[in-house]
């Protein structure tokens, strides 16, 4: 294997401070409707890839076949609806509550290749997972001592796991047979797609948001998107997917540090101890399951 033009793990570094911004942006465009923040993330990324991808890579929509187009369409609205209710959440919970719980996606995606492909765990895998949704609990029970709405918001970002978990498991398969870039093109443009006619059928407004709303539909596309996952993924050729989960663990601290001076949004103390029960949790779990995962951390979107 070639030398990599640049360090793997300084890359993994910056690619987690990068999706860190991704709550913190969306609480910054807070005069638009959750639909509708997903709706610019995702059509601004699909924009900024279009020329790239018709220019190297139009050969291969050729060659798809339609059981990985229906694949790819299933995973594009489950990765809308991902966005849907993870930015929703945000407008009912904080950013470290939220996020904590939406990285969880790890034990919703192995409890999913349980379901569907019988996979094993192992005695330690179960205990972390365990220990892990303690934490959520532990969150959630905090947040509705506080007020109820705060707790709906951490179901909706339980939801928003659940729904990524969905996109992971319906587009595995698919991108065996397809490229990255093709594969992350097609479900974005179906994704983006499905945005489009959800906040039509709501009837959300698409313009007439501030400037400072469209700086920040632009910068989820750029920051969380490419110089998050896209790196991540360019990450992958060199390093462990353990290491990149790893890695991606720590985006909910970044969030709370983030939210702390942008947003001056405070940690409650069950978000402090919920929130290092889960991460604690996570790291087990993806410890004890680095040897046999088979939803890749390369497919992360988010």
């Amino acid at each position: 294997m070639r030398i990599p033009p640049f360090n793997p793990y300084i890359a993994v570094v910056i690619g987690v401070i990068a999706v860190s911004s991704s709550a913190v942006l969306v609480k910054l465009a807070d005069s638009a409707p959750a639909p509708i923040i997903a709706n610019y993330r995702i059509l601004f990324a699909v924009i900024i890839m279009a020329p790239y991808i018709f220019i190297k890579y139009r050969h291969e929509f050729r060659t798809i076949q339609k059981k990985d187009w229906i694949l790819c369409t299933f995973a594009g609205i489950f990765l809308a609806f991902h966005f849907i209710l993870w930015f929703e959440s945000l407008n009912y919970t904080s950013v470290a509550s939220s996020v904590v719980l939406v990285t969880l996606q790890p034990i919703f995606a192995f409890l999913g290749t349980y379901l569907f492909f019988k996979e094993r765990f192992s005695p330690g895998a179960v205990i972390s997972m365990v220990i892990a949704l303690l934490g959520s609990i532990i969150i959630s029970w905090g947040d509705f001592r506080i007020s109820g709405m705060a707790f709906f918001g951490d179901i909706l970002a339980l939801l928003g796991a659940v729904t990524v978990t969905a996109y992971f498991l319906m587009g595995q398969n698919a991108r065996k047979r397809l490229s990255l870039m093709t594969y992350t093109f097609v479900v974005y443009g179906i994704s983006s797609l499905t945005l489009i006619l959800y906040n039509l059928i709501l009837q959300n407004p698409f313009f007439g948001y501030p400037a400072n709303n469209w700086w920040a539909f632009l910068a989820l596309a750029i920051i969380p998107t490419f110089f998050g996952h896209t790196l991540f993924n360019w990450a992958i050729k060199w390093v462990s997917t353990s290491t990149i989960s790893m890695g991606i663990v720590f985006e909910p601290i970044g969030a709370s540090i983030l939210a702390y001076f942008i947003l001056d949004e405070q940690i409650t103390g069950s978000q402090w101890l919920g929130g290092t029960i889960v991460l604690s949790g996570l790291f087990l779990f993806i410890m004890s399951t680095s040897r046999k995962r088979k939803v890749t951390i390369s497919q992360k979107k988010i």
